[in-house]
């Protein structure tokens, strides 16, 4: 009778990877909102102090600059098609400038919101080959990116480079907002790839680093039910 009741390995593994991608799915689709928010007003800061520095002394960084203005207009109002292919008024569209002036740092910011308008039109593969080639250093942003492009690839079921992609910006970002968010989902994909030690890792790591985190609140019950296995 027990072992009718008993489910394969198999399928209780298969339950563990649904439940656990649910969620981090269910945590992303949370606070996708302010962190994607976040992201945005970072470049745009970032964006304004480059068009200081073009008038004085890059006049092709002005043009650039100049050239994917409307689009950043159109990508914080959520009309991210606009954004990406450009409108009947000159603008001619993230993915466009994004070639024409791939030389110059507003056009590796294009391809940054190139990336980041397929990822939120649903085209992650689309996204993944523009995010994957984006080369920023700024601290903030950098690791923002790297973060999406983590999405992507949970998106696309890859979880092994998900979480592996996650980490790396969670390192990358060493801030009390980013890190831990980033670590947090890590955790998750590698409990559901049965990798729970490098959860468990992840999970200390948000405790000794990150406890005034909004993950760090609640981060012993997750550090519990792994180590009471």
């Amino acid at each position: 009778m027990a072992k009718k009741a008993a489910k394969p390995a198999a399928k209780q593994e298969q339950k563990g990877l649904e439940e656990a991608l649910s969620r981090s799915e269910q945590f992303f689709e949370n606070n996708k909102k302010t962190i994607f928010g976040i992201l945005i007003a970072i470049i745009v800061v970032i964006a304004g102090g480059m068009l200081y520095k073009s008038k004085v002394v890059e006049p092709r960084e002005l043009r650039a600059s100049e050239a994917i203005f409307p689009g950043e207009n159109y990508f914080m109002n959520g009309d991210y098609k606009s954004a990406l292919e450009g409108d009947a008024y000159g603008f001619e569209g993230f993915e466009a400038l994004s070639d024409q002036y791939s030389n110059t740092k507003a056009g590796k910011l294009a391809k940054l919101y190139t990336g980041l308008c397929y990822a939120q039109l649903d085209s992650m593969s689309a996204a993944v080959k523009y995010l994957e080639k984006f080369n920023g250093k700024d601290m903030m942003v950098a690791p923002s990116a790297m973060g999406a492009l983590a999405n992507c690839y949970v998106e696309m079921g890859q979880a092994a480079k998900a979480a592996a992609t996650f980490e790396k910006a969670a390192q990358k970002a060493d801030n009390n907002l980013l890190s831990p968010y980033y670590y947090f989902q890590a955790a998750v994909i590698y409990e559901s790839l049965d990798k729970p030690a490098q959860a468990l890792k992840l999970y200390q790591t948000i405790k000794a680093q990150y406890p005034t985190s909004a993950e760090g609140a609640d981060i012993d019950k997750y550090i519990a039910r792994l180590t009471s296995k």
